[in-house]
């Protein structure tokens, strides 16, 4: 049963269109491209990666799909903000943000979206 617990996991995000997300995390959110195939991306992130594979579906999950832990969250949204990146605005129970930003047991995130509407954080943890 260790098999799987010591199997490196690759996360996976659907996308509607796989040129256009390469384009995007790639272009916009600066990420390094590890390698791709005709049916699929896959980026590195620090030492983790991720793929996206191109399918009708892509963008209909109303949750967050990845999630950054940042040093800097502030610095990292300037950053992102300067791309062109727009982040989410939330005033719900449970979950309220103020210029993007929710804070949480000295925890802080923002979210934003992929061009197909998927759902993306970027956090800061307490002593990152």
């Amino acid at each position: 049963m260790a098999m799987l617990a010591d199997a490196p996991l690759l996360a996976v995000i659907p996308v509607t269109d796989l040129e256009r997300a390469k384009r995007y995390y790639h272009d916009t959110l600066g990420l390094t491209l590890a390698r791709e195939g005709a049916e699929e991306v896959v980026f590195r992130c620090g030492s983790t990666e991720f793929g996206m594979y191109e399918t009708p579906y892509g963008g209909q999950a109303g949750h967050t799909l990845a999630s950054w832990k940042v040093a800097d969250l502030d610095t990292e949204m300037a950053e992102l903000r300067g791309r062109g990146v727009v982040f989410e605005e939330y005033d719900e129970p449970g979950l309220k943000t103020l210029d993007g930003v929710a804070e949480a047991d000295g925890m802080r995130a923002a979210w934003f979206k992929d061009p197909d509407g998927n759902v993306l954080c970027v956090n800061e943890l307490p002593g990152a």
